[in-house]
């Protein structure tokens, strides 16, 4: 059997493991079935809050959509062999009248994916700067250190403009959004926390 390697793909895995129907899915976690369904087929994911729905109507970890491996251990990842780990892209699709246009948004790079029972997702996230994302809210809480370019960070009602070695921690319940600053691209270590 093929390993499945896009969290759209394991998410159609489990719900084959546990004989979950895509229309029992949208309606355990508020989803569409649609966009679960854009999710397995065509890897659109708009941002983290529907993968965390998702996990939750499934009863498994976040990290269980992007896990490949279980490894109980310290896991490494060598400087460079983030960008050999692409998990994800968020986003709205690029527009133009384009179908198959490229997303513009977040494209998230895993950093410890191999370890099995954590509680912490680490990301290298690249943010393009013709990103676009909406607001999203969900469980848990982020902490997000600037590595380059400069990022604008949209928390409820407030706006904020982060320089390269800035960092924030918020409770990401509250809606919020990072996009790319100052007309370039922005790089940033971001950690989410989402309780087990």
């Amino acid at each position: 059997m093929a390993v499945a390697h896009t969290p759209g793909e394991r998410i159609a895995e489990l719900r084959r493991t546990y004989a979950v129907t895509l229309e029992t899915l949208a309606e355990r976690s508020g989803l569409s079935a649609e966009l679960i369904r854009r999710i397995e087929e065509e890897g659109h994911i708009p941002d983290l809050a529907p993968l965390l729905k998702i996990s939750r109507a499934l009863g498994v970890r976040l990290g269980t959509l992007l896990d490949d491996h279980s490894e109980m251990g310290p896991v490494i990842t060598r400087q460079g062999r983030a960008e050999e780990s692409a998990r994800f892209i968020t986003g709205i699709p690029g527009e133009n009248n384009n179908p198959g246009a490229a997303h513009q948004g977040l494209i998230f790079k895993a950093l410890a994916a191999d370890k099995g029972g954590r509680h912490m997702e680490p990301f290298i996230v690249d943010i393009q700067n013709d990103a676009e994302q909406k607001k999203s809210a969900h469980e848990g809480e982020e902490f997000i250190y600037i590595l380059s370019g400069t990022l604008a960070l949209e928390y409820g009602k407030d706006a904020y403009t982060l320089e390269a070695g800035d960092s924030v921690y918020y409770d990401s319940i509250v809606p919020h959004r990072v996009l790319a600053a100052g007309g370039g691209a922005a790089r940033i270590l971001a950690v989410i926390y989402t309780p087990a």
